[in-house]
């Protein structure tokens, strides 16, 4: 991948300008042209590096979302993976290396939107979900960066942390404004020279307050962070495992906590038991460039963390069925071509 390729996934996955002309102002850090780097993003959207240049919403902020797994017959596997993926309240849909095969994260305006979703889910497939709502996060701000030339091909992934303070964000229900502006913005900032005049027009604001309301978002977590949104498998992070470990209730956050510290791990967060199939509490994420790399990782965590003991499960992901941006708010223009809408969008 060319440098100028490489910059613009390394260095603004956060912090996107919040500037008139933000790509302009892009182009003249690289010392090259507006044009260029819009070409550019565009080649690497069209090509499935990137998903879009836009925002990550702090989960349940401005709505609600869940994780979500099913146990599908491996002979209905492809058929069933395919309608979760119409419905638009679903994001990420991934097969995992476990008797619950399939797991999807599914966002909506709110509880009763979700609730109903999921209900018609199991009407159409015919199979039951477990809802495995995020109870509390201890690190879920995840970048990936484009590896150096020289970099050895297996190295686990590095996080980075956001130097933010979190605060809770909400709108109000009468703030149409608002809502039309989250609408037009979670699938990403339109790849032209002036995205918030743009953005502005479409909803008939002015661009100086598009960008005063994504600010007050920003400073006050909602928009966890603003920037290019990358695919990490097209990256060469081939690898990743979602790590599940059965702690005591009352040492669940103590090791929370401890975990996200971690280098290797690249998510951390609680989220409720779901017994008896699922005994569970903490999530944790580890993203690598091969299997035998994530394997090594997690040997090395257990061993200096002292987790020999704790009941786990290790769930690789097999194969992506569907990644995108999450999708809270509803307007025609909101998602990408191809993707369909539920009934309740």
């Amino acid at each position: 991948m060319k440098s100028l390729e490489a910059d613009l996934i390394n260095n603004y996955q956060r912090d996107f300008p919040l500037h008139h002309h933000p790509f302009k102002y892009i182009a003249e850090q690289h010392h090259t042209d507006t044009a260029t780097v819009l070409s550019r993003l565009k080649q690497l959207k069209k090509d499935g590096v990137i998903t879009r240049v836009g925002p990550v919403f702090r989960p349940n902020t401005i709505g609600v979302s869940t994780l979500a797994a099913m146990k599908v017959p491996a002979n209905q596997l492809e058929s069933v993976a395919e309608q979760i993926n119409q419905y638009s309240e679903v994001n990420h849909n991934y097969e995992r290396e476990h008797e619950f095969n399939l797991w999807f994260v599914a966002t909506a305006p709110d509880k009763q939107h979700l609730t109903h979703a999921i209900q018609d889910m199991e009407r159409q497939t015919g199979i039951a979900v477990m809802c495995l709502p995020l109870v509390e996060e201890y690190h879920i701000d995840l970048g990936f960066q484009m590896p150096l030339q020289h970099e050895h091909a297996s190295h686990v992934i590095n996080k980075h942390y956001s130097s933010k303070a979190t605060v809770r964000y909400s709108i109000q229900p009468d703030d149409h404004i608002q809502q039309q502006l989250i609408a037009e913005i979670q699938s990403g900032l339109p790849l032209v020279e002036t995205p918030y005049a743009e953005i502005a027009k479409r909803i008939d604001i002015s661009e100086q307050e598009v960008i005063r309301r994504i600010d007050i978002m920003l400073s006050a977590g909602t928009i966890r962070r603003l920037g290019v949104i990358v695919r990490h498998r097209e990256l060469g992070y081939r690898a990743n495992a979602m790590v599940v470990w059965d702690f005591p209730d009352d040492q669940v956050s103590q090791w929370g906590n401890q975990l996200s510290q971690i280098n290797c791990i690249t998510l951390c967060y609680q989220r409720p038991r779901h017994l008896p199939d699922w005994p569970y509490n903490l999530f944790t994420m580890i993203h690598g460039k091969d299997k035998e790399t994530v394997e090594h990782a997690i040997d090395e965590l257990v061993q200096k963390q002292g987790l020999e003991n704790i009941p786990k499960a290790i769930l690789f992901s097999k194969r992506r069925f569907k990644q995108r941006g999450a999708c809270y708010s509803y307007a025609k223009n909101q998602l990408d071509s191809g993707t369909s809408y539920s009934k309740y969008a």
